[in-house]
């Protein structure tokens, strides 16, 4: 089967991120993506692999984190360009419009920025998550005015629904200056 899910605990505690990361490890055969430390004391353990034993690692990660989980999810069949924008990889050639989804939580944008590029014809540019943003996580994307109205209000609805979406915006033909703080 194909190891293409993944899932997120996001922690209010370091020490209990490392207990987690663990508990996710020895409950199934996932791979682990990220766990490390985030801004304003939290921490965030990513992991992929096939869709049960992604569910079974997140269930026993929220299970011994107990009061410390803040947020979690798990997607089915992730979109790809998921992971070359949480590395920050992604090039986009030009921005005819850039979409911006902002939440309070890494997972939350995760799963909106998924719901975004799944719904419309835009690029996923870059997930910036929580470092240096005080907790906070944004997605930029691009693409045709439409594509991406259409995908932030995807994305928007996901983050919304958990009570945590910031902020969204559509820029039309952003100037070329903006071009340098998005890459």
């Amino acid at each position: 089967m194909a190891k293409n899910s993944i899932g997120l605990i996001e922690l209010g505690s370091i020490a209990a991120g490392f207990l987690i990361t663990d508990a996710m490890l020895k409950a199934s055969d996932v791979e682990l993506v990220l766990s490390r430390s985030i801004c304003s004391g939290k921490y965030m353990v990513m992991v992929r692999g096939e869709v049960g034993a992604v569910q079974s690692a997140v269930a026993a990660g929220v299970e011994a984190g107990n009061f410390s989980v803040i947020d979690s999810f798990v997607i089915a069949n992730v979109d790809e360009t998921i992971f070359p924008a949480i590395a920050g990889i992604t090039k986009a050639e030009r921005l005819e419009a850039l979409g911006i989804l902002e939440s309070f939580s890494v997972a939350s944008l995760i799963e909106g920025a998924d719901a975004a590029v799944k719904s419309a014809a835009v690029q996923l540019v870059e997930l910036r998550l929580a470092m240096a943003l005080g907790g906070k996580a944004f997605a930029t994307l691009t693409g045709s005015v439409a594509a991406v109205n259409s995908a932030i209000e995807s994305g928007a609805a996901v983050i919304a629904a958990k009570g945590l979406l910031v902020n969204k915006v559509v820029i039309p033909q952003p100037r070329p200056e903006l071009l340098s703080e998005v890459f």
